[in-house]
């Protein structure tokens, strides 16, 4: 089975209610549309030709028999083109060799549920349209044997459903769903549906191919790079080496007589060569001269957290019994054999996704077409208004005058999110009155990212007499990602009062810290805003990628001076958290805990909990060559309901390989305001050899399904560097990690 083409499916303009299915086409239609509200009824079906869409999930069904699943979510490799429709079908009994699926267009119909808008990321795409999906599927398979029973006249509860037929078990006489599209249209909407048993679902559970799998192997996978619309030219932009840069002026002569090169134009971000082709483009921009206007850049990055923590913070979590500790702030009073304290420094990351950041825009007098490699096709415009509102808004359209195509993703993991690729495609789009591919290099990807925040975390912990802690005080320093988002008009002492940004908090900044799993007495978690001057955003796992370092690294050096098996430690203090407790004992079973390893190398361990699920990691590793090795890694992840297993142990997979590249090489480092980093010879990803055995467990699971692919992230990190404790006895609190001096 291949995947459809990136472009919506072809329907046509209607509206339906709960009590309503239209057929494709009116009189004679060749498919069933079925539409199932999960939002406002205020909320129109998006106006495309042939039938309505339904918000947040429909089906197509053709009268050959065949399925279509429209997916308003991104495809970037974590396999939802696959699971998704898989949740349709198993509740329909459908024929999984019919099932087909179509990249949605960006329509209010598929907002995110989780998520301000019709966006993919934060591990939600499962979490949010599991339960949708399935009734949507059950209603489907409600209405088509309502129609058999009909044609049959005969009781439903006489009629059997399996891969797309659907029996009268007295007479045995069988129909095909396409057979009763046109029936089935006539059926009323039921108010609710019965959902299937768990113990009776034969594709939920299943290792089912991914369908996007074909097409990407044999080259015919449309990514963003991929775009060649008629008569396009290719844009190059030059953007200011230092933050927050503008243009003073610049000489475009000699770029302007490089061969291929069409126009030279400055732009909101920089100054944008537009030519025949990239390399001409490319050729034109080495060409330009520019003179900056600079902002001055007073403090490091290192002074910025600095300056955070010795500023006031704002309270994130307190719990236990103050009086009894006086009132008093942890350490005071305290005497250096009952208190353990420790920083753990975090650095910039850049995404370094595959394939770079570009958009291809085209503007006529409809309005605009945006073909982009986007996770965020449309939202609230507090939030940016997605790839359809930044548009609509250059263009000067209305947002429905907007159609985008959502291509692959060559790699998301929150970079494609924002939406400064798309503003430069169709800005030069309307300057340009072509349509234009905006392509950014490799070095304007490391050099121009919403980078992971710098992070320092501050823990401190009293100790009591059998060596557990009694007080946990735990201060976080680090830039506000979501203060981004916030109109340029409201104050911020305003949004502190409700809202993303309640209280002064950024939830991002503290998430997986304010959480602590560890039964602890007393626990206090600051967070102390840095204002660093550099743009952040989301950046796989968000903050958990470093509240699990500090958090599970505490935890370790808490164990050790206790003179107690890091495993037997945390399990103890674990007590009320079954999940953790099960991923920690079958990551630590699995992978030999208990056995010896050669004196070369070493164990470590960590688990945390983030976006539904709980993961725990053992990291095997070794010193060679004057370097980190990391052999094995053994993952146990709960997830709740796993839709297709072969997409939870490769979203692992990839997850531990993303975060080993953070802890052993990921750093952003500016010298004021410039990034020093430039392409993959200074700023390293993991490579094939460097890549270790993983082992995958899943813990079978009926919760409601989890996250998958974020969660893997954020324990590999401090495993790895526990390990490296255990192994050379020296603690490090810093990423990325170093071969210690012994």
């Amino acid at each position: 089975m291949t995947a459809q083409s990136s472009k919506p499916p072809t329907t046509q303009t209607g509206t339906i209610s709960r009590r309503t299915l239209l057929v494709l086409g009116g009189a004679g239609a060749a498919a069933l549309s079925l539409g199932v509200y999960f939002r406002p009824r205020h909320v129109e079906p998006p106006p495309n030709e042939g039938a309505p869409f339904a918000p947040d999930a429909w089906i197509r069904i053709e009268l050959s028999g065949e399925i279509t699943v429209v997916v308003g979510q991104s495809e970037m490799g974590q396999g939802i083109l696959t699971a998704l429709p898989m949740i349709v079908a198993e509740e329909m009994d459908a024929d999984w060799s019919q099932v087909r699926v179509a990249q949605a267009p960006a329509h209010e119909a598929y907002a995110n549920p989780l998520l301000p808008g019709q966006a993919t990321g934060g591990s939600t795409s499962i979490r949010a349209l599991y339960e949708p999906l399935r009734r949507a599927g059950a209603t489907a398979r409600h209405l088509l044997l309502a129609a058999a029973a009909r044609a049959w006249a005969a009781p439903a509860s006489e009629c059997s459903v399996a891969n797309s037929l659907i029996t009268h078990l007295p007479t045995g006489r069988s129909i095909h769903f396409g057979d009763l599209a046109e029936g089935a249209s006539a059926e009323e909407i039921p108010n609710d549906v019965s959902l299937k048993d768990p113990t009776t679902f034969n594709l939920i559970g299943q290792p089912i191919p991914r369908v996007d799998t074909q097409v990407k192997t044999t080259g015919k996978a449309e990514f963003g790079l991929d775009v060649m619309p008629p008569n396009h030219v290719v844009a190059v932009v030059q953007r200011s080496p230092v933050f927050g840069g503008t243009v003073k002026s610049f000489d475009d002569a000699a770029a302007r007589a490089i061969p291929g090169v069409q126009g030279v134009y400055q732009i909101e971000s920089g100054v944008a060569i537009v030519a025949d082709g990239y390399w001409a483009a490319s050729e034109g921009r080495k060409a330009l001269s520019i003179e900056w206007e600079s902002p001055a850049f007073p403090l490091s990055i290192e002074e910025g957290l600095t300056k955070a923590l010795q500023e006031s913070g704002r309270m994130v979590r307190r719990t236990g019994d103050r009086q009894k500790d006086n009132g008093t702030t942890i350490g005071a009073n305290e005497t250096e054999s009952t208190v353990l304290e420790a920083e753990y420094d975090l650095p910039l990351l850049a995404h370094a996704t595959m394939e770079p950041m570009n958009c291809t825009a085209a503007i006529t007098g409809n309005g605009v077409t945006v073909w982009a490699p986007t996770q965020y096709q449309m939202g609230p415009r507090i939030y940016g208004g997605g790839t359809r509102g930044v548009a609509a808004r250059i263009a000067g359209v209305e947002p429905e005058q907007v159609q985008v195509h959502t291509t692959f993703l060559g790699g998301g993991f929150g970079r494609r999110s924002e939406t400064d690729f798309v503003a430069e495609a169709v800005t030069l789009a309307k300057r340009v009155g072509r349509p234009v591919k905006v392509v950014w290099s490799r070095e304007d990807d490391i050099q121009h990212d919403f980078y992971r925040p710098a992070v320092r975390h501050r823990i401190r912990a009293r100790i009591g007499p059998e060596g557990q802690p009694t007080l946990w005080h735990h201060q976080i320093a680090c830039p506000s990602i979501i203060s981004r988002f916030l109109p340029s008009w409201l104050p911020e002492r305003l949004a502190g009062l409700a809202g993303p940004l309640k209280g002064g908090i950024d939830p991002t900044a503290v998430e997986g810290a304010s959480e602590l799993p560890y039964a602890v007495p007393q626990i206090e978690v600051w967070y102390h805003r840095a204002r660093l001057n550099v743009p952040v955003g989301f950046w796989r796992s968000v903050g958990h990628s470093h509240s699990a370092f500090a958090v599970e690294s505490f935890i370790d050096e808490l164990a050790h001076a206790a003179g107690a098996d890091p495993v037997a430690y945390r399990m103890a203090l674990l007590a009320d958290h079954p999940r953790h407790r099960a991923v920690l004992e079958r990551a630590t079973r699995e992978a030999g805990w208990d056995s010896p390893l050669p004196a070369d190398r070493a164990r470590g361990v960590a688990i945390h909990a983030s976006f539904g699920s709980y993961v725990a990691q053992v990291a095997e590793v070794g010193i060679t060559g004057g370097a980190i090795q990391i052999h094995r890694v053994t993952c146990a992840i709960d997830c709740g309901v796993v839709v297709n297993p072969d997409t939870v142990r490769a979203q692992m997979e990839g997850a531990i390989a993303f975060g080993l590249t953070a802890a052993l090489f990921g750093q952003i480092t500016l010298d004021h305001g410039r990034v020093q980093q430039s392409n993959f010879h200074d700023y390293r990803i993991l490579r094939l050899p460097e890549m270790p055995a993983v082992d995958v467990h899943l813990i079978p699971s009926a919760a409601t399904p989890g996250g998958v692919g974020e969660p893997g992230t954020p324990p590999i990190a401090p495993a790895v560097a526990n390990a490296v404790f255990a192994l050379t006895g020296v603690r490090q609190r810093r990423l990325p990690l170093v071969v210690p001096e012994v």
